[in-house]
Order: C-alpha cells, then sequence, then structure tokens
C-alpha cells in the first residue's frame, strides 16, 4: 500500500513536471511568435515594392549591392511579391543542408506553374515529386548515369563534335548551336535511346526553342509577368515561352506514343521506355503519380536541363580560353602529359590531371550560370536565425552570393584556376563551390554533367586551339554575360586551329 501511494505521488509529481515544462514551451514560442520579424529590407513603395531598386536585365547585380548593405538574410518586395533572399555561403549552406525540411519546398511562380503545372522533378512538391526525382535518379543510375558506361555516349558526341569543328577549316564560326547539340544529344540518348544528327530540322528547332525560353524567362518582361500576373496575362508577356514549351511537349508526347506503339519489356532503351514500364507496373494501384503529364514534364525538364548548363559552360569554356591564352596552353601542356595522341579523354584522367579539373572547376564559378538558383519555399512557419519566414513565402538561395563570395574566394570576381588548387599545385575541393546547388533539391543530373565537362572540355583543347578571330583582340573579348535565366556569354565567334 505504501508502495502505491509512494507510485501515485511521484507519478502526480511527473505529471506535474510535464504539465510544467509544456507550459513553459509554450509560453516561449508565443513570446518567439509575438516578438519575432521578418528579415530586414528596404521600405517597399506602393504597388511597385522595391523594384525601384533592381535592375531587372541583371537582377543579380542589384542583390549583391543589397546583401552588402542588409546582410545575408533580408526581405525584399517584387512588386506586390514579398521575398525572402540568403546570401553568401553559409547561411545558403545551413538553410539548404542543416535546416533542408524547413526549406525544402520548390516555390511557385506564375510563369513556371503556367509552364510546368507543378509536374515532373524541377518544379514540382510533396509525394508526387518525391516519386519522380526517386525514379529518375534509379533510371538514370541504369542507364550508366555516373558510371563508365555513359562515357562512351560522351565519347562518340565528342568526335561528332570534333568533326564539326573541324569543318569550319580554322575560319570563324559561332559554337553556341553545336555545343548545346552535342551535349543534348547525350542525354537525348538516354531519354530517347537515340542521338540526333546536328542538322536535322526538327532537333535544331528543339535546341532553338530550349535556348529561347532560357532567355524568355530571365526578361524583364516575362519577370513583370511573375510579380503582375493578371497585367502581364493582358499585355501577352508570356506567350512566346509558353509557345516554345507546348512545341517540345508536342515533341515529346509524340516520341512517347511511339514508343507506347514499340513497347516490349524485355528492351528497355531509355529514360521513356522505363517510364512506360513504370505505368505498367503502377496500373493495379488506386493511386499512382506516373501519369502523361508527369511523363511529359519530366522528360522535358531532363531535356532542358541536360542541355543547358553544361553546353552554356563549355561556351564560358572556349571564350575564357580565347581570353587567356596562357591558361589554355597550361591545360594542353597537361593533357599532352597525361593522353596518349589519339585517345580520347576519359573521366579517370582527371585524377592524374589537377590543373585541368581547376580550370573546370573555375569556368563554373566565374560563368556563375544560374545566378538566382531556382527559388525554394517554406512548408511551415520558419524560425530562422532570429527570424520569422512565415510559411509559403518564396526564399531565393542567391548562387551568385557563394560563388563570389569574399569570405570564401581570394579573388571572387577574376577567372583565378588557382582558388581550386593548393600551394603543391594538387586540386583542393572547395565547399563554398555550389553551381549545382545543395541539399535536396541538388540538381539530379550533377554526376552526368561533370562527367561532359571534363571529356568535353578535354576532348576540345587536345585537339584545338581556340583564337579570337582576325582583327579581334584578347581584350575586344567581352565576359559580360548576356541577359537571361541563365548567365550565358555575349554571342561571340572563335577560331578553332587543330593542334598537330
Amino acid at each position: 500500500m505504501a508502495f502505491i501511494t509512494y507510485f501515485l505521488a511521484r507519478t502526480d509529481l511527473l505529471v506535474f513536471f510535464s504539465i510544467y515544462i509544456a507550459l513553459v514551451i509554450y509560453w516561449i514560442n508565443g513570446i518567439k511568435k509575438s516578438t519575432a520579424k521578418m528579415p530586414p529590407g528596404p521600405m517597399p513603395l506602393p504597388v511597385i515594392g522595391n523594384l525601384n531598386l533592381m535592375d531587372l536585365k541583371r537582377p543579380y547585380e542589384s542583390l549583391m549591392q543589397l546583401s552588402e548593405k542588409y546582410g545575408e538574410i533580408f526581405t525584399l518586395h517584387f512588386g506586390p511579391k514579398k521575398m525572402v533572399i540568403l546570401a553568401g555561403y553559409k547561411v545558403i549552406k545551413e538553410a539548404l543542408v542543416t535546416r533542408a525540411d524547413d526549406f525544402g519546398e520548390r516555390a511557385t511562380s506564375p510563369i513556371f506553374d503556367l509552364l510546368f503545372n507543378q509536374h515532373g522533378i524541377i518544379f514540382n512538391n510533396g509525394e508526387s515529386w518525391k516519386s519522380m526525382r526517386r525514379f529518375t535518379l534509379s533510371t538514370l543510375r541504369d542507364f550508366g548515369m555516373g558510371k563508365k558506361s555513359v562515357e562512351t555516349r560522351i565519347q562518340d558526341e565528342v568526335i561528332a563534335l570534333l568533326e564539326s569543328f573541324k569543318s569550319h577549316n580554322g575560319k570563324p564560326f559561332n559554337v553556341h548551336i553545336l555545343t548545346s547539340s552535342a551535349v543534348s544529344n547525350v542525354i537525348c540518348s538516354i531519354i530517347f535511346g537515340k542521338r540526333f544528327e546536328y542538322d536535322d530540322p526538327m532537333f535544331e528547332k528543339l535546341i532553338r526553342m530550349l535556348d529561347e525560353n532560357a532567355k524568355l524567362v530571365g526578361t524583364p518582361k516575362v519577370m513583370l509577368f511573375n510579380y503582375y500576373p493578371f497585367l502581364g496575362a493582358l499585355l501577352g508577356l508570356h506567350k512566346k515561352a509558353v509557345e516554345n514549351i507546348q512545341g517540345l511537349k508536342d515533341f515529346i508526347s509524340k516520341c512517347s506514343l511511339n514508343r507506347r506503339r514499340e513497347f516490349d519489356a524485355n528492351d528497355i532503351t531509355g529514360y521513356i521506355d522505363a517510364y512506360l514500364l513504370k505505368q505498367k507496373q503502377e496500373s493495379t494501384k488506386t493511386e499512382t503519380y506516373f501519369n502523361e503529364e508527369n511523363l511529359l514534364i519530366s522528360v522535358l525538364d531532363l531535356f532542358s536541363a541536360g542541355t543547358e548548363t553544361t553546353s552554356t559552360t563549355i561556351r564560358w569554356g572556349i571564350l575564357l580560353m580565347m581570353k587567356y591564352p596562357e591558361i589554355q596552353k597550361r591545360v594542353q601542356d597537361e593533357i599532352k602529359t597525361h593522353i596518349k595522341p589519339g585517345q580520347l579523354p576519359k573521366v579517370d584522367d582527371r585524377k592524374k590531371m589537377p590543373y585541368t579539373d581547376a580550370v573546370i572547376h573555375e569556368i563554373q564559378r566565374f560563368g556563375n550560370i544560374v545566378p538566382l538558383n531556382l527559388s525554394h519555399s517554406t512548408p511551415t512557419d520558419v524560425y530562422f536565425r532570429g527570424y520569422l519566414i512565415p510559411k509559403g513565402i518564396e526564399v531565393i538561395p542567391f548562387l551568385t552570393s557563394v560563388l563570389y563570395d569574399k569570405t570564401q574566394w581570394k579573388t571572387p570576381y577574376e577567372f583565378n584556376p588557382n582558388h581550386f588548387l593548393d600551394e603543391n599545385g594538387k586540386f583542393v575541393r572547395h565547399d563554398a563551390f555550389m553551381p549545382f546547388s545543395v541539399g535536396r533539391r541538388a540538381c539530379a543530373g550533377e554526376s552526368l554533367a561533370k562527367m561532359e565537362l571534363f571529356v568535353f572540355f578535354t576532348g576540345l583543347l587536345q585537339a584545338f586551339t581556340f583564337h579570337p578571330p582576325p582583327g579581334v583582340s584578347r581584350e575586344d573579348l567581352s565576359l559580360k554575360p548576356a541577359i537571361g535565366f541563365t548567365l550565358v556569354p555575349t554571342p561571340y565567334m572563335t577560331c578553332a586551329k587543330p593542334n598537330h
């Protein structure tokens, strides 16, 4: 009896303390909620918000200036739309890696909602996104992503690209469409199970539509459509981007229909076949995310992401080699030392070629291909670094501020391969190198892109030395990027002189 009395007394005490602790936590959270404010930022004006402070042609430059004034985390009003900007390596790593659950959603935006309807891999959320990303990563690995088996596909495309460059006989030409076609063919061989000839009219049209949209969605008029959708729709600011996406979807739909007619579960030749097989396996389920819309948008995501950023990086590489011939020569000397004449570069060669590896990494850092990253959002109210970030708000993990972070890079605004080399000339990894972003929303094709960049770039410099056209000095070459969602070089001509 005494034991029971003692036990009940102890139990009452535990209950009392549990309630007390719960009340204290509730009180602290209440204080936190009542005192926590959104991050600071400039005072918004009626209707336009802070757009008066933004250069809409080069918003990344404006954001860099604002981050100098307001710090690592600040609030901006893009018209009536409120956004939170994260600037600098440390804060972005904390948000996207350490606090991945708090910043793991993809933000919605009028233009991307219209183009992709919250399907696929990049602009999707929830269980649908998880299913698509998991399936895509698994399928890409099955088809060799990150493995030696995909290396042959890349090398075959290098051979075709070298022949195309040779056909210009050292005379000036624009590398843009050729490099886009070569890189695109690698992902096409994985998606469709085949490559395309560079002069195939349909293939050329697809590449040009992708190209145009990468520019359009970063232009001021489409940005204004995002901030003022009703007004933008009235003015038709989005129409061309929608037309291009529809053209791409029509092509993918036709390809998937042809694959469905010829489908053989014992002969899976590409991503579309693998998706059709998955659809068949899921056909008995009452609920599945493997529908036609997710197929179209997932393929579109892979096709566009697998073409645009890697080909743009290669174009930056050729331009930078013309601008800095001493760096080009040093890369070529390393190639001659470690790759036998007549042999194509292999991914394994990278381990023996620290300078070339450093140059490729520096091209990616300096090129800053996706300056604003893709926006994230918060699934719940988030308390971060003393501030309240409300549920559903758009968050920009500003990649330029990482790749040009003066606390992380010795000469952030200069092209300097030594950023990735130690005092002994050995390659060193850098935590602030995140051109593919980081965390759960990092680029799904990162390992494939790294393989492509090394094999393509090394193969091109093994075969050619790149010079400006006659009458153009290296000082005349502009490193100012063109306007667009991705930062591409201002159009240029090059002379590819064969190395003998």
